[in-house]
């Protein structure tokens, strides 16, 4: 299926605005990252956390009034998809379930006439949250460091340094958007957990895959269009994959609205970050990995030149 028999679109030809499209919109998402800050959740913090769903809606000013009276104050509070859902969270650290039984107990006795059940309850240790930090680092570093060695060796090092490059471009554009809009509304509490950290694995992998597309037919034209410069040969190999690429992403992006919206507030969050990522993946294919193969090619190529008498 080809939803674009042929196109010859000059992706090239404009590759320098959109490099100013990508440098303005990494500075918007990381001045997000900078003045609000990235939310870590319980699985990176440590602590006890519940989630609780009332029958009816409960302001977060009288759940605070009736922990506080129970000795619990200092405790994050706020509202969790539907109004009638709350998330307590607190970093204190006591064996066992103790901490988790004392917000029950307080919700229970001081506002009795609202019955609640708890829809998720977590308890992780603050080494144990020191470490899945640690090993998220090492996780994004390590599948980065693999892709390029995997793309260089496929293709040329060029080629999987401006793949990894592309990935940076991705995840610090995901990063910032992430963080620009947490909180935002009662459906976007991004906090980075381990779902959201599954979602940045995810979006690398689809990411280089729909780049080492592209590389591949730039290989394959290379061979056949040998009287053609570089730049044609990468926008027709650009212009003949790109049914593909927007039947691809295209899919993909309606199964994550989807996701978005009816997934739950669990899902909520690899939905968002995913659905980005997605998207920019898509676009650093184009605009970032081939662009920056074509502009360090060029550049390149007059010092081999010199270096062999041309």
């Amino acid at each position: 299926m080809r939803f674009f028999k042929e196109t010859h679109i000059d992706f090239m030809g404009k590759r320098k605005v959109w490099y100013t499209v990508s440098i303005i919109a990494l500075l918007i998402g990381l001045s997000g990252l900078l003045f609000k800050g990235f939310t870590f959740g319980i699985d990176f913090l440590g602590g006890t956390e519940l989630i609780v769903q009332f029958d009816r809606p409960v302001d977060v000013g009288r759940i605070r009034s009736a922990l506080d009276r129970s000795g619990m104050s200092g405790l994050e509070i706020k509202s969790f998809g539907s109004p009638q859902d709350m998330l307590i969270r607190t970093p204190m650290q006591v064996e066992g379930t103790k901490v988790a039984d004392a917000i029950k107990a307080a919700l229970t006795e001081n506002i009795p006439d609202t019955p609640f059940k708890v829809l998720r309850e977590d308890k992780i240790g603050p080494k144990i949250g020191s470490e899945l930090r640690r090993d998220a680092v090492y996780a994004i570093g390590a599948t980065l460091i693999i892709i390029m060695i995997y793309v260089g060796f496929r293709f040329k090092f060029i080629y999987g340094v401006m793949g990894v490059v592309a990935l940076f471009h991705d995840v610090l554009l995901t990063l910032g958007f992430v963080a620009m809009f947490n909180g935002i509304g009662p459906y976007l509490n991004l906090e980075f957990s381990m779902s959201m950290m599954a979602a940045f694995l995810t979006l690398i992998g689809f990411s280089i895959n729909d780049t080492v597309i592209v590389f591949d037919r730039i290989r394959e034209n290379l061979k056949v269009h040998k009287t053609e410069s570089l730049a044609e040969v990468i926008n027709k190999s650009i212009n003949q994959t790109l049914s593909r690429t927007i039947i691809t992403t295209g899919t993909v992006v309606m199964v994550l609205v989807i996701l978005f919206f009816f997934g739950g507030e669990v899902n909520r969050g690899f939905a968002f970050t995913f659905l980005i990522g997605s998207v920019s993946g898509t676009y650093s294919s184009i605009y970032v990995a081939s662009a920056l193969v074509l502009d360090t090619t060029i550049r390149r190529k007059p010092k081999l030149n010199a270096r062999h008498g041309r």
